[in-house]
């Protein structure tokens, strides 16, 4: 034990020894400066200068444009573009999304396709038509009186504000009807038996998104309405409006008539979709008024 402790000290006392360093011009042999040192003291520096620079080179790499030199960092210009791509990406799958749905929707309603998978037709009308039905509590005398102004203004350009209808439909076209509407044979639509060049108009405020001639349809043209509403309007003589342009509801879009070999007459082939799916017309639209 006694050794251990001689050691010991024999071992501090080493690092606290001084020595002296002396810097000599060989020429003259003249002392130039000299400084006192002990081993303990250099540790001490050597540790302070190590530390010193591994602090420094941290501050360097992770404040400093330099670390984009250092191999696995990337820049942060690039990272902040990565993340502003990584959000239009995002952004853009959610337009594409919206875009591939009303696409299809278009296309089922051109083609008569649906996808039976989802809600059925007859639900989809029952549930459009809920509101078109009065408030079962209230009183019987309201209810009646409530129901008889919405009877009123059922097919009015402009909505009622004070009325439980959401969405108000403008007539097309006033006449028979030749053909219903009939899921059964894939008849989507109301066929209105009409005179030649009878003014159509379009049955809301919309945007014209398809306006040509088929083959078997003649000429046609599609209107986008809003809360999903798409109109179509077949076998027309002419059109009035393009693709693009902007419609008023009741404003005349084309001239009824009796275009593409599927035509049997001059009448109106008239359909309505809300969300990808045929609805009966005549549940929210009268053709028979004016006549």
């Amino acid at each position: 034990m006694a050794d251990k402790k001689n050691k010991k000290r024999l071992w501090i006392r080493s690092l606290l020894n001084r020595y002296r360093m002396v810097v000599i011009n060989e020429t003259t042999f003249k002392e130039e400066y000299s400084f006192w040192l002990s081993r303990l003291n250099i540790i001490v520096v050597t540790i302070l200068i190590i530390t010193f620079v591994m602090v420094g080179a941290f501050f360097l790499v992770a404040y400093t444009p330099l670390k984009e030199f250092i191999p696995g960092y990337t820049s942060t210009k690039l990272r902040k573009e990565a993340i502003r791509n990584s959000f239009l990406l995002d952004s853009l799958s959610v337009e594409y999304q919206k875009q591939h749905q009303f696409i299809m929707s278009v296309k089922s309603a051109l083609t008569g396709e649906i996808n039976w998978d989802e809600p059925s037709i007859e639900e989809l009308n029952r549930s459009n038509l809920a509101i078109l039905k009065p408030d079962n509590n209230l009183v019987k005398a309201d209810s009646l009186l409530r129901l008889e102004v919405m009877q009123e203004d059922k097919y009015n350009v402009l909505p009622n504000p004070e009325g439980n209808v959401k969405f108000m439909l403008f007539s097309p076209a006033s006449g028979l009807i030749s053909q219903p509407f009939n899921s059964e044979i894939k008849h989507y639509a109301v066929d209105i038996a009409l005179k030649k060049d009878f003014p159509i108009k379009s049955v809301a405020t919309g945007t014209v998104i398809l306006a040509d001639w088929t083959a078997d349809t003649g000429y046609v043209i599609v209107i986008k309405h809003e809360y999903g509403l798409v109109s179509v309007y077949k076998h027309n003589a002419s059109l009035q409006k393009s693709q693009g342009d902007l419609v008023n509801a009741g404003e005349v879009i084309a001239f009824a008539g009796n275009t593409g070999e599927l035509s049997t007459g001059y009448h109106l082939h008239f359909e309505l979709w809300i969300d990808g799916y045929p609805v009966d017309p005549t549940n929210f639209i009268d053709f028979s008024e004016g006549l």
